[in-house]
């Protein structure tokens, strides 16, 4: 994926993150207790995913920055990224 791909994917999942999040608020009001569960995984993999596209736009980033080609870029698995430290 290029920067815009990537930027494009990250937009998609922060309106669907913004969505989810509203919907949670309006089941909380009404008995979708199913519902909610189902919404509050989704919620944690959009979480995860924007995680590893930030982290690898980073990385097209800084390999750009240094001269280097940004497509030595590669995508870390969830756990990795989910492990760093802020």
């Amino acid at each position: 994926m290029n920067d815009d791909q990537v930027q494009a994917r990250i937009e998609d999942l922060e309106r669907e993150e913004q969505r989810l999040r509203s919907d949670e608020q309006a089941l909380a009001d009404t008995a979708g207790i199913d519902r909610l569960a189902a919404d509050a995984s989704r919620l944690e993999e959009v979480r995860v995913e924007l995680d590893r596209l930030w982290d690898y736009l980073r990385q097209r980033r800084a390999l750009r920055a240094a001269g280097q080609d940004p497509d030595g870029a590669q995508m870390r698995d969830a756990r990795t990224v989910e492990r760093y430290l802020g």
